[in-house]
């Protein structure tokens, strides 16, 4: 360990693709910060249904019960946000996207999707950020049900993007051609968002 707290660069953990485990600018945090713009919902609407909703060829919408009854799986990895804070080896369980997906049918030509919340707020990435192992719709974080704060009950969950984009309070996954902007997108917020590139603000 060097004077200043920072470790040697033999010591830095790597991910498998070589890239640094922590990305540039963050710091590590075994807490969970709870930060969000929207006033944490009282719970979940009465009425929730997962809507997917666009370019795909089986739009559907799925229940609470109905959604819950989908397969589950479990995984863990890190978690990045963009005001710095990173927190590693979270445990995850839900559903995974593709489950979504392969009921879904994404069109040729969806190339983007926007997520939305029940409370109004939106977040877009491509398709194929979306598309990937390490995505997932979660219920529990670290063998617990997900708490409301952090999502609950039910968020998004895109890893190697900055927690923006793993959209609080889930309730829709619109398919798209063209990119539209989400919430804090427009609010100067980058429109990517990867860790490992600094992409924080446009």
């Amino acid at each position: 360990m060097s004077l200043f707290g920072k470790k040697p660069a033999a010591e830095v953990e790597k991910r498998p693709d070589g890239l640094d485990r922590l990305p540039p600018g963050q710091y590590l945090t075994k807490k969970w910060p709870i930060l969000s713009y929207e006033r944490t919902p009282s719970g979940l609407p009465s009425d929730w249904k997962l809507k997917i909703s666009g370019l795909v060829e089986q739009p559907f919408e799925l229940t609470w019960e109905e959604f819950l009854a989908l397969p589950h799986t479990t995984f863990t990895s890190d978690f990045h946000c963009v005001t710095s804070w990173s927190r590693y080896d979270n445990t995850w369980e839900g559903i995974h996207i593709r489950e979504i997906l392969q009921r879904a049918k994404p069109l040729p030509n969806a190339h983007f999707v926007m997520a939305h919340s029940w409370t109004g707020y939106t977040t877009n990435m491509p398709l194929k950020d979306l598309d990937d192992d390490d995505v997932m719709i979660v219920l529990k974080h670290d063998g617990q049900p997900l708490e409301a704060d952090h999502g609950g009950p039910v968020r998004l969950l895109v890893p190697k993007l900055y927690a923006y984009k793993s959209a609080k309070w889930l309730d829709g996954l619109e398919f798209l051609e063209k990119d539209r902007p989400g919430f804090w997108e427009q609010r100067g917020y980058h429109n990517h968002a990867d860790p490992w590139k600094e992409e924080r603000f446009w």
